[in-house]
């Protein structure tokens, strides 16, 4: 309704919602701003019968907007994070290679060490599409098979269609075999043709 057709990137493969909403807002092709506003009046009705666009909604106690009221569109966005609040994944996020670097160097933190979720530092590069960080933590004996819920670097690097990434991957040892937590491959989570061949080619290879 506000921005027509889908002209944002495509968001961070660990960004699970801002994915879905991406996902739906590109499916929807070259929908027109009317068309969608009438799908969306729709829905809200189906949703609250009782709903009447021309009465304004009241805001509630914290100032948000009840259900009914605008409705902003945006994709994931991560919270400022204080620089003393920082820990080796959020400079690996913003792509501070000369910080990650230093700590991997003074044996600080292992180049393989995993956060909560079981992520390494390697899987953040792919999936932020870091590609010098990515090489840097290769060159510094990262696991570029490490897996995370089944999930192994390919595959952010591939849905987020990080082409070069991938290939770098592969040449460094990266099993395209491998399968995430729901049963795929890294070449069936992308929508790049390229890397679907690539990694098709690399897999026939090893076959």
């Amino acid at each position: 309704v506000k921005f027509g057709n889908c002209n944002t990137p495509k968001p961070s493969f660990f960004d699970f919602e801002g994915k879905q909403k991406w996902e739906a807002w590109k499916a929807l092709g070259d929908s027109s701003p009317h068309q969608a506003m009438q799908e969306y009046i729709a829905t809200v009705k189906k949703l609250d019968p009782s709903w009447n666009p021309q009465i304004p909604e009241k805001r509630g106690k914290e100032g948000k907007i009840g259900f009914g009221g605008p409705v902003v569109s945006s994709l994931y966005q991560e919270e400022t994070i204080r620089e003393e609040d920082k820990n080796i994944f959020d400079y690996c996020r913003e792509n501070n290679i000369d910080h990650v670097t230093k700590a991997i160097q003074s044996k600080k933190v292992d180049v393989n060490v995993k956060d909560e979720e079981g992520r390494a530092l390697l899987h953040w590069a792919c999936d932020r599409g870091h590609k010098e960080l990515v090489s840097v933590l290769l060159q510094h004996a990262a696991d570029v098979n490490s897996q995370v819920t089944d999930l192994c670097s390919l595959s952010p690097a591939s849905a987020c269609e990080f082409f070069d990434i991938v290939e770098l991957l592969l040449k460094s040892g990266a099993d395209p075999t491998l399968l995430d937590q729901e049963g795929c491959l890294a070449e069936e989570v992308t929508d790049c043709k390229a890397i679907t061949s690539m990694l098709q080619q690399h897999t026939a290879g090893k076959a």
